[in-house]
């Protein structure tokens, strides 16, 4: 199975994107969303994160998002730690997925791809990039938010420069109309590429 990664900054459109990519009928999986659901589901994350970030990180069984959001985003040490229990599980339940699909190739979006070595184990990698300014924008609009908090966030990200030299394509998310285009534009490259 061909494995085209799919990252873009915080607030870079990545979503819109994957979505995108869905209506053309391929399969999407989105890291966070199923990591999110690891660390709900399985007792050995559970267990891990309590013992590094304290027992207020689940709240009735459920991951404490704000709380460990707090932590981890103002202590780069921790984040790598928690990376480095939830990422795995999220590697060995992506493949599992993977092998289920009957398609040309499937996305894998991940915010952090590069920043956790995931790019490594992608045939191709789009990366999304947008103003800093018009995600600041998006970031607002969208989540219950401080510009001080996406700022925590951007700073343990890699810049859209650092990641487009790696990048096999990339897609310039400013209006919804061209963003589609592009991601039609860069789905046959692709399949041209792999057959």
């Amino acid at each position: 199975m061909t494995v085209v990664g799919l990252t873009g900054g915080i607030g870079s459109g990545k979503t819109t994107v994957a979505k995108t990519f869905k209506t053309l009928g391929v399969p999407v999986y989105i890291a966070d969303v199923e990591a999110k659901k690891l660390m709900n589901r399985s007792k050995i994350i559970k267990r891990k994160l309590i013992a590094l970030l304290g027992e207020d990180t689940y709240v009735d069984g459920k991951l404490n998002r704000p709380y460990v959001a707090n932590i981890i985003f103002n202590d780069a040490t921790l984040l790598k730690k928690m990376n480095a229990i939830v990422h795995p599980k999220v590697a060995s339940h992506f493949k599992r997925w993977a092998n289920k699909q009957n398609a040309p190739y499937v996305i894998k979006e991940v915010a952090i791809l590069f920043e956790n070595g995931g790019h490594k184990a992608c045939d191709y990698v789009i990366t999304v990039t947008a103003p800093k300014a018009l995600r600041v924008e998006r970031l607002l609009k969208r989540d219950n938010t401080s510009k001080e908090k996406i700022e925590a966030i951007m700073k343990n990200q890699w810049s859209d420069s650092k990641k487009v030299k790696l990048s096999d394509f990339v897609i310039v998310n400013k209006t919804l109309e061209k963003t589609m285009a592009q991601v039609v534009k860069v789905h046959k490259q692709i399949l041209k590429r792999i057959q």
